[in-house]
């Protein structure tokens, strides 16, 4: 008989799979949102709605929703909804999710939420395959080399300084936009040129935009070089003005989701290590009350 507790996978992209197998050395892995044909073999197990009360933790995938309640499974023909993760949940079961919002968060109230993209290490550690995917991006969409590339990198936080240090081993020729005497600090620690993103322009082949609130406006696009890519890694609703940049015939990418779509194993098990530190912080913090 297995004494593990009981953890549930349930829909989301290719990360939630690894997740599972990552989590299944420690838990009793169970999966749902998914077809058959994309399960691993034997250290996670198929669940169902059946199973009412079983579960002691649930983990939701990013985004959690489809629409309405029902949930995010672009990988499986079944539904679900909010409605069956409380019936799956123990009564306090930990559900475990990623910029749940207040929807879900309404919904789901009385049982304990983690949400595990809220971790600073998590952040930290998906940088790097969110910066490899976007470099991937500008090489598939360029029709020159990054090297000796002029290219502007917006923001210097986590994803920014990831870009930079990807960039400088191709040989770009890096500026970084800053928006905080600190960040402008830190970039020319590390011997880069910046200057404000209020003021950006200039002849950049290749704009990066890590920045998660409007930059990139009418007024900014006619100081650039009308033959510009501009990728843009920034969150929901990103830092481009986007329907401006088709009217004028500006190339936009909104890579959203890199690291699902271009290292869903490292991601996923990313996520499994940050689950399974915040079981242990829990259990550390019951055992001391």
């Amino acid at each position: 008989m297995c004494n593990k507790r009981k953890l549930l996978i349930i829909g989301g992209d290719l990360r939630q799979i690894y997740c599972g197998r990552r989590l299944a050395k420690q838990y009793d892995v169970y999966i749902m949102g998914f077809d058959d044909e994309l399960l691993p073999v034997s250290d996670i197990k198929k669940a169902d709605c059946t199973m009412k009360s079983f579960f002691d933790y649930i983990v939701l995938p990013v985004p959690a929703l489809q629409s309405g309640e029902i949930i995010s499974t672009p990988f499986s023909k079944e539904k679900f909804t909010l409605s069956d993760i409380k019936k799956l949940s123990k009564p306090n079961g930990v559900i475990f999710g990623g910029k749940l919002d207040e929807k879900v968060l309404s919904y789901l109230k009385g049982n304990p939420i983690a949400d595990y993209m809220e971790r600073e290490g998590l952040n930290i550690l998906n940088a790097v395959p969110t910066a490899e995917g976007a470099v991937q991006i500008a090489m598939e969409e360029l029709p020159a080399t990054i090297n000796s590339q002029k290219v502007l990198v917006a923001g210097y936080g986590r994803i920014g300084k990831a870009l930079v240090n990807i960039l400088k081993g191709l040989g770009a020729d890096i500026t970084v936009g800053v928006h905080s005497s600190e960040s402008e600090s830190w970039a020319k620690l590390a011997g880069l040129k910046t200057c404000s993103t209020k003021n950006i322009e200039g002849d950049y082949g290749l704009i990066f935009n890590t920045v998660p609130k409007l930059i990139f406006t009418k007024d900014v696009f006619d100081k650039l070089n009308p033959e510009v890519l501009i990728i843009d890694l920034a969150s929901k609703p990103g830092g481009v003005d986007f329907d401006t940049a088709a009217q004028l015939g500006i190339k936009v990418v909104w890579a959203l989701g890199l690291p699902g779509k271009i290292a869903p194993i490292t991601s996923g098990e990313i996520i499994a290590d940050t689950i399974s530190g915040i079981i242990q912080e829990r259990s550390e913090t019951d055992v001391k009350a």
